[in-house]
């Protein structure tokens, strides 16, 4: 461990976020470098979650210093990064952090590398290093990362796995650092809160599937064919209760709500915030999901996760055995999620045991490579 050296000024760390899982992965980097007497952090809310990243924040006990209101009516993607280049670069300019720090693959993430590669200060990127290897899938996610590892002047790998793929790509193995995933840090905070709100609508004698999809690769006919498959679920299985925390996307919605909507065991609720969600996560019985963030979360929580994607940036996890990739297509989720609740050992079961992004320390091991990178930090 490197020890502490006396500053007269702190360093300024510059957090830029913009949606809700962005807010929960950086929370726990924010909150422990703001234990650092050597550091000085300020926080960024681009706005991309605009209705739901200030709840989020809250949740954690951080308010931003500055915040952007970039999200307009049906505007493009170009429209989005250029908008964010836009709120992004006077603050810079106006009093450039030595280091800024962003999380994950978001519009948000892309605009920020690239407002610290024109105004030439470090960008250090949070959950770096993953990766499909299909520059289109997920879209436009797959490509911000990509671009952002070719920016980043520190890179926060969750795995092994993800340190690998950095150098495949030519990045010095210096700049990479395996520290786990942040989001571990958070879920094991939240989920051990004595005040977490009870699991509801689900019953207790029900086995419960948590569901949630949002993804734009999932849109139109793929999401009818997955909602076609949990309706032959909730038919097949009278004991299997469903409870869906809908996306705010009317388009979501104008597909899912027809389809499913007068199920008595599906339950289509709103969007929980964080509290909430780790509680459903607690009670379910096994989650199917495309959300990134949840095939991290649910084998932390030991439960099995069936991720409705052909491809996943976190292939760890399958390799291992804590999730199966059953994509969109009707007849494979209902096979494979049925066969599971017949028999949770067919095919061998899910694995269990440590989650391979880490053991909730994640924060910690970041700040202190943020410390040693400002020269904040002694070596040793």
């Amino acid at each position: 461990m490197g020890s502490q050296k006396p500053l007269a000024t702190p360093k300024h760390i510059l957090c830029v976020l913009g949606t809700r899982p962005e807010a929960v992965k950086m929370a726990p980097v924010i909150t422990a470098l703001r234990q650092e007497p050597w550091a000085r952090v300020s926080v960024l809310s681009t706005g991309q979650h605009r209705d739901m990243i200030g709840q989020m924040l809250g949740i954690f006990g951080i308010t931003p210093d500055h915040a952007l209101d970039v999200m307009q009516p049906g505007q493009s993607l170009a429209e989005l990064t250029a908008r964010l280049l836009q709120g992004l670069d006077p603050l810079l300019a106006a009093a450039p952090p030595e280091l800024v720090l962003a999380q994950g693959d978001t519009t948000t993430v892309l605009a920020t590398a690239m407002a610290c590669f024109y105004r030439q200060v470090p960008f250090g990127h949070v959950e770096a290093g993953l990766r499909t290897q299909d520059l289109a899938y997920p879209f436009p996610e797959e490509f911000n990362r990509v671009v952002a590892a070719r920016i980043a002047a520190l890179h926060f790998a969750p795995s092994e796995g993800a340190r690998a793929n950095l150098l495949r790509e030519g990045v010095a193995a210096e700049r990479i650092h395996v520290t786990g995933n942040p989001v571990m840090d958070a879920l094991r905070e939240v989920a051990s809160r004595p005040d977490l709100p009870p699991p509801d609508p689900a019953s207790s004698e029900a086995r419960m599937i948590l569901v949630t999809v949002h993804r734009r690769e999932n849109a139109g006919d793929k999401l009818r064919q997955i909602c076609a498959a949990i309706a032959a679920l909730h038919a097949e299985f009278p004991d299997v209760e469903f409870v869906w925390p809908l996306h705010p996307n009317p388009a979501l919605r104008a597909v899912v709500q027809p389809l499913l909507g007068t199920l008595p065991r599906l339950h289509l609720i709103g969007a929980v915030d964080y509290p909430r969600m780790a509680a459903l996560l607690k009670h379910c019985h096994l989650v199917l999901s495309d959300s990134g963030g949840l095939q991290e979360e649910a084998p932390a929580l030991g439960k099995p996760i069936f991720v409705l994607r052909a491809e996943t940036e976190r292939p760890e996890l399958v390799e291992a055995g804590f999730a199966r990739l059953v994509g969109h297509d009707t007849a494979t989720i209902h096979t494979e999620v049925a066969r599971y609740l017949r028999d949770p050992m067919a095919d061998g079961g899910f694995a269990s045991g440590p989650s391979p992004y880490g053991d909730g320390q994640a924060a910690s091991r970041i700040v202190r490579l943020c410390g040693l990178f400002l020269g904040a930090v002694a070596p040793g």
